[in-house]
């Protein structure tokens, strides 16, 4: 693992809802802890290399988030290795995460269950193919979970950074 506390998100695609919550919380934790965190997203069907759609970037864009240098990426066996913190946007994203690699399972969370280790739950719904205003309300909604669970993981950082 990094020596930089990596967090990656996980979606289908890593085009709408993956790509929104990075840049989010890269914002977030920039000001919380800046330099010693690395914010990542990935796709259990996510192809190599395309951009975040237009109305993902565009959502981002009015909350100061950028997505112009994203490139989609598939969920890997390196990748979930690599993360210190997962955060599947829907059941059967975390299902594929512990599926592909089965001792990730402690540190993969339902994102809007965290900290609650429970995989079943709500997904933040996926927008792709919905006009511009739902692309807002999805940012919003990844938004107001990371602000409440901002707190939990600036002490999760905190550990393994004053633990090295």
């Amino acid at each position: 693992m990094s020596d930089k506390f990596v967090i990656m998100f996980v979606c289908t695609g890593n085009t709408c809802r993956s790509p929104m919550a990075e840049a989010a919380l890269r914002m977030l934790l920039e000001k919380e802890r800046p330099g010693i965190t690395e914010v990542i997203s990935s796709g259990i069907a996510g192809a190599i290399g395309f951009p975040a759609t237009k109305f993902a970037a565009e959502a981002a864009r009015i909350w100061d988030c950028d997505l112009s240098d994203h490139e989609s990426q598939p969920l890997t066996e390196e990748l979930i290795d690599q993360s210190d913190l997962i955060l599947a946007l829907a059941p059967t994203h975390h299902v594929a995460t512990v599926q592909m690699k089965p001792e990730a399972t402690p540190r993969t969370f339902l994102f809007k269950n965290f900290p609650d280790a429970r995989p079943d739950g709500e997904a933040v719904e996926d927008p792709i193919g919905q006009p511009l205003d739902m692309y807002n309300r999805t940012f919003l909604e990844i938004g107001e979970y990371l602000g409440k669970f901002l707190p939990e993981i600036v002490k999760r950082i905190d550990e393994k950074t004053n633990a090295g």
